[in-house]
């Protein structure tokens, strides 16, 4: 018997290059290579060779460099995922979208929104696709509750909350000193700024607030750190947001968010491991989760794997994805609400966005009931 000849529609991986082999970046690689169809992790480059060799040898990455010019000129890269130091990103992004690869970026885009405006514009005239990785869009209560604000739930948004708190321990922050000026601002609330800004679409920042202190280690302020911060944000709508933080929450780690608005409220996240709750002579508990790649586990890969079926379809010429994706104007506002506060937690006074920058709102204005009257 002779074969029939079947024809089939070629379905390459879109192969990507990962840019910083720490720990956010790991567990990113991972995801490419064991859990995310249609994807393959081709190279991995970060200074730090050893801890490069290791994730090569358990993912079987053959493709190894200390310099990430490596990946950014390699033809069989489709795309890279950047998850170096914060201040290389808005140089890699650019680097990336000027050899010809789609770009995902951790958070955040840049150090200054100056410096994030330059990388976006090397993106565009490339025509390359580029996310960020602002993980709570994918988590499944946030995107439900998105869905219910959207669907005219809360009415007009008046009121929200977001908050972020690391997990502790009972000694305190380990290795204080480490922590980088500004990270509660720029690394850890731009977060809480994102799903604010989400969360309330069609609006813009107009004017924030910043209180901060280091209140869980009092002896590292002197270096810099901030470890607790509550950040009020006015809105173009007229909604007041407050988003907070705290470096160490004994008991585990905790992220929610809230919306209320004219016509009800909807909240989202909590530490908690899962709905089991257990009733005993010592009290009422529930198991808690302690590390972000816990907690937003199921995120973390969503969100990939919306931007590798994105690569996809621009390589096949086909419909991009919708989704819930944080493009550049996403990027850029959230980075000039986090600017606006580490300028005002500085000053005490409250600080107007548009001194930071002119901002634009990523998504068109929410029509509420009353609006379809």
């Amino acid at each position: 018997m002779v074969y029939l000849q079947h024809p089939v529609s070629e379905d390459r991986p879109v192969r990507l290059g990962l840019i910083g082999a720490g720990w956010i970046g790991s567990f990113h690689a991972e995801s490419i290579a064991r859990r995310i169809p249609n994807a393959r992790l081709e190279a991995i480059a970060d200074p730090a060779l050893p801890a490069v060799q290791v994730l090569a040898d358990r993912l079987g990455v053959r493709k190894i460099s200390t310099d990430p010019e490596d990946v950014l000129a390699d033809p069989e890269v489709d795309a890279v995922l950047i998850s170096a130091p914060a201040r290389f990103h808005s140089g890699l992004i650019a680097a990336a979208a000027r050899a010809g690869k789609h770009v995902f970026c951790e958070k955040p885009g840049g150090r200054t929104v100056e410096e994030l405006d330059e990388a976006l514009e090397a993106a565009e005239a490339a025509g390359v696709t580029v996310h960020f990785g602002f993980n709570r869009r994918y988590a499944e209560d946030f995107a439900a509750a998105r869905r219910l604000i959207d669907d005219g739930a809360v009415g007009t948004p008046q009121l929200l909350r977001s908050l972020t708190r690391d997990p502790g321990h009972k000694d305190g922050i380990a290795n204080p000193e480490r922590i980088a000026p500004g990270t509660i601002f720029l690394e850890t609330l731009i977060h809480d700024f994102d799903t604010l800004n989400w969360l309330n679409p069609g609006a813009v920042p107009v004017r924030v607030h910043a209180v901060a202190d280091a209140l869980v280690a009092p002896e590292a302020k002197g270096g810099g750190l901030l470890d607790t911060a509550v950040v009020t944000v006015t809105y173009s709508n007229g909604a007041i947001a407050v988003a907070e933080a705290n470096f160490n929450a004994l008991y585990g780690y905790d992220v929610r968010g809230e919306v209320f608005g004219s016509a009800g409220m909807v909240t989202a996240g909590g530490p908690q491991a899962s709905s089991a709750t257990s009733y005993t002579a010592a009290g009422i508990s529930s198991a808690t989760v302690r590390l972000n790649v816990d907690l937003f586990h199921d995120a973390y890969t969503a969100e990939l794997a919306h931007f590798v079926a994105s690569v996809k379809a621009d390589r096949d010429g086909t419909q991009a994805p919708a989704g819930l994706a944080a493009g550049g104007t996403d990027a850029r506002n959230a980075l000039a609400v986090a600017l606006a506060a580490t300028r005002s937690a500085h000053t005490g006074l409250p600080v107007d966005v548009a001194s930071i920058a002119a901002l634009r709102p990523a998504e068109p204005a929410l029509l509420t009931v009353g609006d379809k009257a």
